[in-house]
This record gives C-alpha cells, structure tokens and sequence, in this order.
C-alpha cells in the first residue's frame, strides 16, 4: 500500500522543479543572446525590490533575487495544490489545468506584480516572450500539475 506524499513535500518538489527549469532558462537565454552572467539575471529579480541598486549589492543581492525567484515559485505551486486538492480536475488533468496555470502565472507576473515592483519593464525581445510564455506553460505550470496530481 503506497500513501500519498504529504502536501509540504509535494509543493516543495513542484516548486523547486519548475523554480530550477524557470531560472534555467532565463540563465541560458540572456548568456547565448547577450553574454548575461547568471549574477546579473538574479540580480534582476532582487530590483523587483530594491530597483537599480541591486546590481550593485554583488553576490548579496544576487542571493536575494534567487531566493525571491524560489519563493515565487514555491508560492505558485502552495495555489495550485491548495487549489488541487478542492477542484478534482485540477488534480485529473494536470496537462491542461497546469499549463493554463502556467500561462495565468506570466501574465500575473508580468503585467501584475513587474509594473508595480521596483524593476525596470521586462524585456520586448520577442523571442523572449514567446519562449518565456512557453516556459511558464511547460515548465513552470505543467510539473507542479503533475506533483500535485501525485499528492
């Protein structure tokens, strides 16, 4: 007899799955188009708080921003499971309800908590955005679906 994972276990496993996949990508992405090092990207996500000056904080600031990168993620994936767990079909279609998470994720973020943060606007590169709603949907959404399908 297999029990299910307790809920602590099943949002950290989804949230570290797609928090790592999510800043993976962002990491890669600006270091092949721009020569980015991954201190600046999360730096980045420490201005949210802090705006410009974090890119002067050094690895302080960059530890920030990671931490805040994973508790962004972690707070996504405590929704969707809290969620989950009262809707059925969250949990019996993980594929169509996480990617629809994901995307509803980007465009939170994106047009709800950047504008009103301390960061500058997020980038126009089209290839970013398009890659970075895909991300959001595939890699973010989708393996927090599927963790909490399993819990």
């Amino acid at each position: 007899m297999t029990s299910r994972p307790h809920a602590v276990s099943v949002i950290l496993r989804g949230g570290l799955i797609a928090g790592t996949l999510d800043i993976a990508y962002a990491c890669v992405f600006w270091y092949l188009k721009a020569k980015v090092a991954p201190v600046r990207i999360f730096q980045s996500v420490a201005a949210g708080l802090l705006g410009p000056a974090s890119f002067k904080g050094g690895i302080e600031t960059a530890a920030l921003g990671l931490g805040l990168h994973f508790l962004i993620a972690l707070s996504f994936a405590v929704v969707y499971v809290v969620a989950a767990r009262q809707w059925e079909q969250m949990r019996d279609r993980p594929w169509v309800f996480g990617a629809m998470a994901g995307l509803l994720l980007y465009t939170f973020m994106n047009y709800v908590v950047l504008p009103l943060s301390a960061a500058a606007p997020p980038s126009k590169d089209p290839l970013w955005i398009v890659l970075s709603v895909l991300v959001h949907v595939v890699f973010v959404g989708i393996p927090v679906a599927l963790c909490a399908r399993r819990g």
